[in-house]
């Protein structure tokens, strides 16, 4: 079969590249022919891009519809994939050639004006469809810019209501949680054309285990911007009553002010922002972890930190934001915990730490739900299906 990917970046930067680049080489190693139509490049492994998509049609310094046509023509694909693109003329164009069209949802981009569904200044969730209440009194017309220069820029709501009825119109709507699936269903899309697929990470290092040393190791592992919820984190870090070492690792622009945040609530001896760090000394942090600590507030689509942890027996605390409940059974394999209740949240995090018989019980639990739930070989399997299907039914229409 030949899949052309669709994304508006080339080369790793996040979790949807992430996503792109391993079922990209898995699918290629099941014999598909695999190109994709992308966006400028990240300047992060984009040689080992290049090896697992061959055909390339960049829609840098050209119309993008044209570049568009151009790559279908050239490639005449069996199925189309589209990850995260907003460029509207593209969808557009894709929508209008009738190619089988699938859409991988990774995060609230198609329906939401800020994209991620939470209000920066009020901290609270939108449950909300898209609708004019987005203008006024929500002012989602009006995000941060990602650009140098004047730090907000506009968003249209006529563009977004565009952008929505453009998605409607796919064959195929690919969500990652029965949470994704709902928010779908609130804005119009057809139920019968939404399917989950949680994008499974790659099986964990075999016997790769924790000692749950009495090190007491809390870590934390993913960007630090603000709808993370790093900063409740540590609020709720200040309130233990166990003896612990908490280890942050990534980056982000809300890193500072938790630093500072962490110092004035006299525990910066023990919060330590170690930055990025590779796959391979971030094992060495599951090897003597004993809880890994979630604290994003706003509505995670999954949060796959969650399901790589579960691949080493180790047991997660989590706010229930968003998608984390698909994966995240309270008492199972850790503790979902009331959105931003940082008391329950310190209360959780203890129990683990002075109880590691139950911390490994729920480590294990969530390894052996992992395995059950979220098998790679499986996830392949059931976009392979996916586009199959697509494709066949939307030629015989």
């Amino acid at each position: 079969m030949k899949i052309l990917y669709v994304h508006e970046r080339f080369g790793s930067l996040g979790g949807a590249e992430a996503n792109v680049a391993i079922v990209a080489q898995e699918l290629g190693r099941r014999g598909h022919d695999i190109g994709i139509l992308h966006g400028p490049g990240t300047g992060k492994s984009e040689d080992d891009w290049r090896a697992v998509l061959p055909s390339r049609f960049p829609l840098e310094n050209q119309d993008a519809r044209d570049a568009t046509l151009k790559a279908l023509n050239a490639f005449r694909p069996d199925v189309v994939y589209v990850h995260k693109m907003g460029d509207l003329s593209v969808i557009e164009t894709l929508v209008e050639s009738g190619y089988p069209l699938v859409r991988m949802v990774h995060d609230h981009d198609i329906y939401c004006m800020r994209s991620y569904k939470y209000n920066y200044f009020s901290r609270k969730i939108c449950t909300k469809a898209a609708s004019i209440r987005c203008v006024f009194p929500c002012l989602g017309c009006t995000v941060k810019s990602d650009t140098k220069g004047f730090p907000l820029k506009w968003v249209s709501y006529l563009d977004k209501r565009r952008e929505i009825r453009l998605n409607h119109r796919f064959d195929r709507m690919c969500v990652v949680t029965e949470f994704m699936r709902d928010e779908l269903i609130k804005n119009g899309f057809d139920p019968n054309r939404i399917e989950i697929h949680p994008p499974v990470p790659r099986p964990g290092e075999q016997g790769l285990r924790s000692s749950f040393s009495d090190r007491n190791l809390i870590l934390y592992a993913g960007q630090i911007i603000r709808g993370k919820g790093v900063d409740v984190l540590i609020k709720a870090l200040a309130k233990l009553q166990e003896p612990y070492e908490c280890v942050i690792l990534g980056e982000g622009n809300h890193r500072e002010a938790c630093e500072k945040l962490a110092e004035s609530l006299g525990i910066a001896d023990r919060v330590h922002f170690k930055g990025f760090v590779p796959q391979e000394e971030l094992k060495g942090y599951y090897r003597d972890c004993s809880v890994v600590a979630l604290s994003s507030v706003w509505p995670e689509p999954i949060a796959t930190i969650g399901l790589e942890v579960m691949r080493y027996a180790l047991p997660v605390v989590a706010f229930d934001a968003g998608g984390i409940r698909d994966w995240l059974k309270d008492g199972e394999n850790g503790y979902l915990i009331p959105w931003m209740d940082t008391d329950t949240y310190a209360q959780r995090v203890d129990d683990l730490l002075r109880n590691k018989a139950k911390a490994r019980q729920m480590g294990q639990a969530g390894l052996e739900r992992v395995n059950r739930d979220y098998d790679f070989e499986d996830y392949l399997s059931g976009l392979e299906r996916l586009f199959g299907e697509t494709s066949t039914h939307t030629l015989a229409a």
